[in-house]
């Protein structure tokens, strides 16, 4: 029996039916990504889902794999810009991202292999953050003993997300104040925020 064949992964096919995934788990919950729902919003029929991705899962995964590759590709950027510390910061900050991952913390808890990837992502991430932010924190006099670039990565992004979803929940109580403070420390160290 021949193997069953899918379509090719760089296809604009296939980009639309993830642009479309990602687009349902944005507004609507992971919950809503059907393969019809997801061929509706691409304009296409609902056999392309299942020729292009085997299961869903595999969808799901390849819009998580898709996005990670534009968060490595973004916080490189970040961590190589001028003023690395504001730039992770923003990027943080990100109310789509936050959105969208917070969708795959909530699949993950269904699918061990969203919650599999969703680790070793995060793993990915925070050891380059902190290789990175070693150097950064080191070239502006500050030492790990003082402030250890594993906690500050931690803060950064742990912060920005709560401060994130709550913005989106309408529960403000203390945003204006943890933002200010932490872009006082971000001033300190790197100046105002520059435009690059």
């Amino acid at each position: 029996m021949a193997a069953r064949r899918f379509g090719l992964e760089n296809s604009k096919t296939r980009a639309a039916l993830l642009d479309a995934a990602e687009q349902l788990m944005r507004d609507e919950g992971y919950a809503a990504v059907t393969s019809r729902r997801v061929a509706s919003v691409a304009g296409l029929k609902p056999q392309l889902v299942h020729y292009y991705f085997r299961t869903m899962d595999d969808l799901f995964l390849a819009v998580l794999r898709r996005g990670t590759a534009q968060n490595l590709e973004h916080q490189n950027q970040a961590l190589t810009s001028s003023q690395p510390l504001w730039a992770l910061w923003e990027m943080s900050c990100d109310p789509a991202g936050t959105v969208l991952m917070a969708e795959f913390v909530a699949l993950s808890n269904h699918r061990k292999a969203i919650r599999a990837e969703i680790t070793r992502h995060g793993e990915q991430l925070r050891n380059t953050q902190v290789e990175v932010l070693s150097r950064v924190l080191a070239g502006y006099g500050v030492g790990a003993d003082v402030f250890p670039p594993i906690v500050l990565m931690v803060l950064m992004t742990s912060v920005s997300r709560v401060l994130v979803m709550e913005d989106a929940l309408g529960l403000l109580v203390g945003h204006t104040e943890t933002r200010a403070m932490i872009e006082r420390y971000l001033l300190q160290l790197e100046g105002h925020r520059k435009t690059e």
